[in-house]
């Protein structure tokens, strides 16, 4: 069994955050495999499933960010699910946007989220790291990530999408081609060629009308050709 984590806040008023990207994941790898109800137990919201015959997880937990460890660890504890095969999907701010990276273990960067879990379970777990940029200064950090996403930032929904599409991969281990897959499916679409323009000439050889005269003339000019060659002989 494989336990899915998506990270977040509850409450409609952070459930387009930054921050939030984690429970839209969360959401949408639901959806597209669709599993079974959400229900509320462990302190968060979860629902099971099954992908290519391995059952899944997805867990929400509800206890705000800075808590999420305490969730994690009482439905991993209970379900008797190693810390190994525990997948964490959250924002990250050291990725661009739009872009997504795959790793196991490591420090928190500085993610409250990735702190309590790894105070709870320990590091060895796999982060799916959901880049949403940096806004540049440090100290504008937190009102970053708890601000919605802005109108011009399309890639939002390509990109959550596209992780849910290619989540198979990641299952089976696979996870430079699950990153790769990804990258595929949001990758914007190749501009058309131009279809190379007809020369000139050709255009106006083509353009030259065939009339009656001139095809009489060229009839004429044969005719008296061969007489000419007849009297040779």
């Amino acid at each position: 069994m494989i336990l899915v984590v998506g990270l977040g806040n509850p409450g409609p008023e952070y459930s387009q955050n930054r921050h939030n990207i984690g429970f839209m994941a969360a959401d949408e790898l639901v959806r597209r495999h669709s599993f079974g109800p959400w229900r509320s137990k462990f302190q968060g919201d979860y629902a099971e499933g099954t992908v290519d015959g391995t059952k899944v997880l997805v867990l929400k937990p509800m206890t705000y960010m800075n808590l999420s460890g305490q969730s994690v660890a009482q439905l991993a504890k209970f379900l008797k699910i190693a810390v190994e095969d525990i997948i964490v999907v959250h924002d990250e701010l050291d990725v661009a946007p739009g872009r997504v990276k795959v790793k196991r273990g490591g420090g928190a960067g500085g993610h409250n989220g990735l702190k309590s879990i790894d105070s709870h379970l320990g590091a060895n777990y796999r982060r799916v790291r959901l880049g949403i940029g940096h806004p540049g200064d440090k100290d504008r950090v937190a009102g970053y990530v708890l601000h919605d996403f802005a109108k011009s930032e399309t890639w939002v929904a390509p990109l959550i999408d596209a992780v849910a599409q290619a989540f198979p991969k990641l299952l089976a281990g696979d996870e430079a081609g699950f990153m790769n897959r990804v990258a595929v499916l949001t990758a914007p679409p190749k501009p058309k060629k131009d279809k190379p323009a007809e020369p000139v000439a050709t255009k106006a050889a083509a353009s030259v009308p065939t009339t009656p005269a001139a095809t009489a003339q060229g009839s004429l000019a044969e005719a008296l050709k061969a007489a000419l060659e007849r009297k040779k002989d």
